[in-house]
């Protein structure tokens, strides 16, 4: 007995100290969760309840010169339907009303709508698509229909925001705008993409369940800072011209594609650039940046330097004679031939550049620069075309003259150079050095920025760059600007005369390089100049006197059964856009005169307003936007325009009664 009394006591004190043990345990623990690992739990805790929210800064915009948006970000929203967190009940009643609204606003028929909200429910789905890339004030408007107006959890109502980069003009001078995304960099968004993006904030928010989280107010909150914005020198009217003179010529002649440039003389600001490549459907849009990216055989518009080199060296004069023969010679076993098929004969250095003998330039060149081709190169280089322009905008074309001692250097070299072969310029430079002969030799390095600013702060301010201050003589430079307006007046461009308004420059046709390569049937074809692919250009600039704008006009591969030399495809481009700047913005009086009268603008016009008499609608199908834009709210319609390009249907048909106020939408092609 007493035995077991022992065996008992022993077993208790056992028991005993071990829950002591225990408690003393559990209190250590306790005290040294809340006290020495205290504040790891708490920041584990908080973890879990607190995080912190990125605040995007928001990206600086792109106005144009004249304060026009061309690019800002815009809120997006993908809208998907939870169909199954609805009442049974409410469902089956609003269904239809729902489907019926969807109709309405996304263009589908209700039945459509309402059969695919029932097979979702069928298959329960949590996730349905309703709608892509929505506006905001679309997404409002949604947010407000039958079902949907119920919110998340009980209409079933998901909205997944984005922010995208929109430009309220379109297509339009896209690829120079540019961007800075998941594509890479380019134009200018990706030149300047450091001053734009600004820096994100940060901010504290705490769960409150149902994976919803409020903001905590917090000193260590930091407010984001917004990007600059960036005010470029785009002209937001010469713009649209440019681009719609160039498309209009690009689909007439199928070509594969093409740019301008406008750029005002003084300055060297670029008012308009235009990019425009062809699909495979035969459309156009802002494909590449040609006008900066694209080095290439100029042909006959480098007929300028070589003709400016020759005249500063004074081994010529625009009356020096010169034997174009019969329009062809062979150098070295190589053709040199000129358009005019029996040739000019014997005709002046001047008549050379404004009929733009090939025979002629040549002769000329091999006579005085052939024992010394590194003195003509010395004129090319003094001219900005042995060098990158030093574009911020990045994937700027190079440029190539070949020089002597190295292996592209060859015995027709020198020759082949004076006409444009054999070297490769951007058309931007090109456009530089017209621009410069304009600008009484002054060369200005080609500019698409005006400031950086924040509000009423700026950042930067980008003056014009002098990039020589003297190419050539003022006597040289005076008699360049004669013979390029001669060959306007009198020469190879006489087609785009004008007494209205004057104009100088100098066409170029030049046929493209076939590298060598292998065809369909297994051959192997050498490299060669094709007979079927070439490429037309003009640069000049306007007016005569006081220029103050240059401009360039490329375009390559046009189909070549309706034409193919410069003066036929590019340099009508060139005038009508001198033309509608001269009446859009005049640039001197000597231009616009208080009693000007042309005959294109009055039948372009009579042709626009022949159906308006200010009581009807009138029909602007495959007017360009901006023309029926202004036709329409002139005579008191509001105007909505979705798409860009030239106008393929109208939402108020011909003839219907005007409306004051009414809103008419254009859809572009």
């Amino acid at each position: 007995m007493e035995t077991h009394k022992k065996s008992i006591l022993t077993k208790f004190y056992i028991v005993a100290s071990f829950m002591t043990f225990l408690l003393f345990a559990i209190i250590f623990r306790v005290v040294s969760i809340q006290y020495v690992e205290g504040d790891k739990y708490r920041q584990m805790s908080k973890d879990l309840t607190q995080k912190p929210f990125t605040i995007y800064a928001n990206k600086g915009n792109v106005y144009g010169a004249d304060g026009n948006l061309l690019a800002t970000s815009m809120s997006k929203f993908t809208i998907r339907m939870d169909v199954m967190s609805v009442d049974s009940k409410i469902f089956n009643r609003d269904v239809k009303a729902l489907s019926k609204s969807l109709s309405d606003f996304l263009g589908k028929p209700s039945s459509h709508y309402e059969q695919k909200l029932r097979n979702a429910r069928k298959l329960k789905n949590r996730y349905l698509l309703i709608a892509r890339n929505v506006g905001y004030n679309d997404y409002v408007k949604m947010k407000q229909f039958p079902i949907f107006k119920l919110g998340v959890f009980k209409g079933g109502f998901i909205a997944e925001q984005k922010t995208v980069r929109a430009h309220p003009i379109g297509k339009i001078a896209e690829r120079t705008i540019g961007y800075h995304d998941q594509r890479g960099e380019a134009g200018i968004e990706g030149a300047y993409a450091d001053d734009m993006k600004g820096i994100d904030g940060s901010r504290l928010k705490q769960k409150i369940g149902k994976g919803q989280w409020k903001p905590i107010n917090n000193v260590n909150e930091q407010e984001p800072i917004d990007g600059f914005d960036v005010i470029t020198t785009i002209d937001v009217n010469i713009q649209d011209i440019t681009h719609h003179a160039l498309l209009k010529q690009l689909e007439y002649f199928e070509a594969d594609h093409g740019c301008a440039v406008v750029m005002e003389t003084a300055t060297g600001e670029i008012k308009a650039i235009s990019n425009l490549g062809r699909t495979k459907k035969g459309k156009y849009y802002e494909k590449r940046n040609y006008a900066v990216w694209e080095s290439h055989e100029p042909g006959s518009t480098f007929k300028l330097a070589s003709l400016m080199a020759a005249l500063e060296d004074k081994v010529i004069d625009t009356s020096t004679v010169v034997d174009t023969e019969k329009g062809r010679i062979f150098i070295h076993g190589k053709k040199v031939e000129d358009s005019e098929r029996d040739g000019y004969g014997e005709i002046s250095a001047g008549r050379v550049f404004e009929v733009s003998s090939n025979v002629g330039i040549v002769k000329l060149i091999r006579k005085h620069y052939d024992d010394k081709p590194e003195k003509f190169i010395n004129h090319l280089e003094n001219f900005g075309l042995t060098e990158k322009i030093g574009l911020k905008i990045k994937g700027e074309g190079k440029p190539f003259i070949p020089r002597p001692k190295t292996k592209r250097w060859n015995k027709i070299s020198l020759e082949w150079m004076s006409w444009g072969y054999g070297v490769s310029v951007t058309p931007l430079q090109t456009l530089m050095l017209y621009n410069a002969v304009a600008n009484d030799g002054v060369m200005v390095k080609p500019r698409f920025i005006k400031e950086l600013r924040k509000e009423n702060v700026t950042k930067e301010k980008f003056e014009t760059v002098v990039l020589n201050k003297q190419i050539a003589s003022p006597e040289t430079i005076k008699k360049m600007k004669k013979v390029m307006e001669n060959v306007v007046i009198k020469g190879t461009a006489d087609n785009i005369y004008s007494p209205e308004f004057s104009m100088a420059g100098k066409t170029g046709t030049a046929k493209n390089w076939v590298p060598t390569h292998t065809n369909e049937e297994g051959k192997r074809i050498l490299g060669h100049y094709s007979t079927k692919k070439y490429t037309a250009s003009f640069a000049g600039f306007f007016p005569v006197n006081k220029p103050k704008y240059s401009c360039i006009v490329v375009i390559h591969e046009p189909n070549k059964k309706k034409g193919y030399y410069g003066a036929t495809v590019a340099a009508p481009v060139f005038k009508e856009i001198a033309q509608k700047i001269y009446t859009s913005t005049p640039v001197q009086r000597e231009v616009v005169p208080d009693d000007f009268d042309s005959k294109i603008i009055k039948d372009t016009y009579a042709n626009i307003t022949k159906d308006v008499d200010g009581k009807k609608v009138p029909n602007v199908r495959g007017m360009p936007a901006m023309d029926a834009i202004s036709l329409l709210e002139n005579i008191g319609l509001k105007v909505k325009v979705r798409g860009v390009g030239k106008v393929k249907k109208q939402s108020i048909r011909k003839g219907t009664p005007i409306k004051k106020g009414a809103t008419i939408i254009l859809n572009l092609s």
